[in-house]
């Protein structure tokens, strides 16, 4: 029992007694700790004692590419809290560079005997990335659900905020501001998300601005505090009063960028951003940005994915959850142009008159 207890504290980072108070069910435990000791059983292969054995109706990969987004936690807090209410002991793999690949992940959580994974904004959502691994699963019998990104023709329900949607929402809340020079900072462009939101802005700057050159408005960068403050940079420098975000990190990029550049935000130009990640409210200035609906879309993934290994086939058809548009402080009224002003025309005198000043 002493090893088992070690193994056990070991494996889920926590005390012997954390694990002792959990197996016999006593009080003075956290439901995190709890569900941390509980997985750690599943995972080392030990038997549930029979109080706690009708509590796992199995287990449920949760593949995120990174947490250093703070979107990514948000969507894996609320699948987590999904999973575990329906009697599911989650698996988060989370990707770092250079670390743990999605393929070995899903080797791993194979090795595990999972009963389906729930992948967020993965490989799926990379359209120069194969799907032969999500048709591989699926040939498997592994149900899986697709979470921002939708992948023609992967057997597997997808739900996606609506970044049409959320593109026309934080155009025209600058374009009401009175901006007509509105700029785009965007991840790579291979990733569903990143085309989506470029296809509606092309769309809004030639049916508002009357622009044909939609694409000298937009930088693809990275989505990250310095991919947005490098393409932040780029656009004001190039007279955009506005610039629009694919995520909060690269709005905060951005906003580091005009103060780089002498401009104040928002009395000198505006940006928005995208995810309403926790905290981004107490940002300097607090952010205006487009918020995803994590909650809807992770009970809607569960809900799908809790479908399928129960044998009924869930919609293929992707659904689109609408965002909403969160006005803080980081956009505000177009700056008025000042006026150059004109000299006086020369008064000319004639010859030999001196001018009166």
């Amino acid at each position: 029992m002493r090893t088992r207890l070690t193994d056990l504290a070991e494996q889920a980072g926590v005390s012997t007694a954390t694990v002792s108070r959990v197996l016999n069910g006593k009080p003075g435990v956290s439901a995190q700790a709890r569900q941390t000791v509980l997985t750690a059983l599943d995972i080392l292969g030990y038997e549930r004692p029979e109080k706690l054995r009708m509590r796992s109706a199995g287990l449920v990969g949760l593949v995120v590419p990174e947490l250093t987004n703070p979107v990514f936690p948000a969507f894996a807090q609320v699948i987590e809290t999904m999973l575990s209410d329906r009697g599911y002991t989650p698996l988060l793999c989370t990707q770092s560079p250079g670390g743990t690949t999605e393929d070995q992940y899903v080797e791993l959580l194979m090795d595990h005997g999972v009963d389906g994974i729930v992948f967020v904004s993965g490989l799926h959502a990379d359209t120069a990335a194969s799907k032969d691994r999500y048709h591989r699963l699926r040939g498997r019998g592994v149900p899986i659900v697709l979470v921002n990104g939708y992948a023609e023709g992967v057997d597997a329900p997808t739900v996606s905020t609506d970044d049409t949607a959320a593109m026309d929402q934080a155009f025209r809340h600058v374009y009401s501001l009175g901006h007509r020079s509105i700029g785009l900072a965007l991840g790579p462009p291979r990733f569903v998300p990143s085309q989506r939101k470029r296809a509606a802005f092309t769309s809004l700057v030639e049916k508002h601005l009357g622009a044909t050159d939609a694409d000298a408005h937009v930088v693809s960068t990275l989505f990250t505090v310095e991919g947005g403050h490098a393409a932040a940079t780029e656009l004001f420098a190039s007279g955009h009063t506005a610039v629009i975000c694919g995520s909060d990190l690269m709005a905060l990029g951005a906003v580091r960028a005009a103060r780089t550049l002498g401009l104040r935000v928002p009395d000198d130009v505006s940006v928005v951003g995208f995810d309403d990640s926790p905290l981004i409210a107490f940002t300097d200035p607090p952010l205006t940005t487009v918020r995803q609906p994590v909650t809807a879309m992770g009970h809607a993934a569960v809900a799908a994915l809790v479908a399928e290994i129960s044998g009924s086939s869930a919609t293929r058809a992707e659904l689109l959850f609408h965002p909403e548009l969160i006005v803080r402080g980081s956009t505000g009224s177009a700056p008025v142009p000042v006026p150059v002003p004109v000299p006086a025309p020369a008064v000319s005198m004639p010859d030999g008159v001196p001018a009166v000043s």
